[in-house]
C-alpha cells in the first residue's frame, strides 16, 4: 500500500542551503526560525494550548534528498565518513520515505494578516524544509536520561571563529550582532567533510547564511572568516 503526505506547513531558517545545516537541533541556538502554516493547519484553532509546552516535535521531509533514493547502509561523518553502518543506525537525511524529526525550542504563535506564524529556535532544518506534522514535546517520556547514544553519545567538539577585518566591516545594521552570532555557531560545528578534519586544509569554502555568501578557511582550531558578500536577489 502506499499512502499520500501533504505538508502542512513550511520552515524559514537562515539555512540557504544543506552544506553547513547543524547536524542535530539545539547546536545553534541563536538562529531564530519559522514555521509558516498552510492549508487547513492554517488555523488558530489548530495550535490552541501548543503555548504550553517549551518545546515541540517537527517532523519534515528531506525533499531536496527524495529523487536521490537511498541506501541500506551510510557513512556517518561522526565516524569520519569512511565506516559503514545501517541506515536506521543513523540519522542520515537519504532515508526510505526521507521523513526526519527535530526536537525544537517554543518561542511563540503568531497571528498576522490570517496567517498562522510559529516562532522557533535551534532548528536543523534547510529553508524551504516542508513540515509533515507537529507534536508537543513531553519531557516525562520524551527526555530519557539513562539512554545510550552509540556513536553519537557526545556532542562534538568545535572550533574557534574569528572575523578578519574585512568580513568584520560587512556585517553591519541593526542585526549585526545577530547574524555574527549565528554564523560563529553554524561555523564553530566545522560544516567540512569529515575526511577533511584534522589535515592541513589551504581551500576557502563557502556558505550561504541569511543573504550572505560567508567564506572562511581553516587551520585547526581555528576558523577564520574571510568575507561576507551580500548575495545578488
Amino acid at each position: 500500500m502506499t499512502y499520500h503526505i501533504e505538508p502542512i506547513g513550511t520552515v524559514r531558517s537562515p539555512y540557504k542551503e544543506k552544506f553547513a545545516v547543524p547536524r542535530q537541533p539545539g547546536l545553534v541556538p541563536s538562529a531564530h526560525c519559522e514555521v509558516i502554516l498552510q492549508g487547513m493547519a492554517n488555523s488558530l484553532e489548530a495550535v490552541r494550548g501548543i503555548e504550553q509546552f517549551s518545546h515541540i516535535w517537527l517532523l519534515f521531509l528531506f525533499d531536496q534528498n527524495l529523487e536521490a533514493g537511498w541506501r541500506p547502509t551510510v557513512r556517518p561523518p561522526r565516524l569520519g565518513g569512511n565506516e559503514r553502518i545501517g541506515v536506521f543506525a543513523s540519522r542520515a537525511t537519504f532515508r526510505p520515505n526521507g521523513i526526519g524529526m527535530s526536537a525544537v525550542k517554543l518561542k511563540g504563535i503568531r497571528h498576522h494578516n490570517g496567517q498562522v506564524i510559529i516562532d522557533i529556535g535551534g532548528t536543523d532544518l534547510v529553508d524551504g524544509t516542508p513540515i509533515i506534522d507537529i507534536k508537543p514535546y513531553i519531557p516525562y517520556s520524551d527526555s530519557l536520561p539513562d539512554a545510550l547514544g552509540g556513536f553519537a553519545s557526545e556532542q562534538p567538539p568545535t572550533l574557534d571563529v574569528k572575523f578578519s577585518p574585512n568580513a568584520q566591516q560587512q556585517l553591519l545594521g541593526k542585526q549585526a550582532d545577530y547574524h555574527r552570532a549565528v554564523i560563529t555557531e553554524v561555523l564553530a560545528q566545522d560544516p567540512r567533510p569529515a575526511y577533511k578534519k584534522g589535515k592541513s586544509d589551504n581551500k576557502t569554502y563557502a556558505v550561504n547564511l541569511f543573504d550572505f555568501n560567508v567564506q572562511f578557511t581553516v587551520a585547526e582550531p581555528i576558523i577564520t572568516v574571510v568575507s561576507i558578500d551580500t548575495l545578488v536577489q
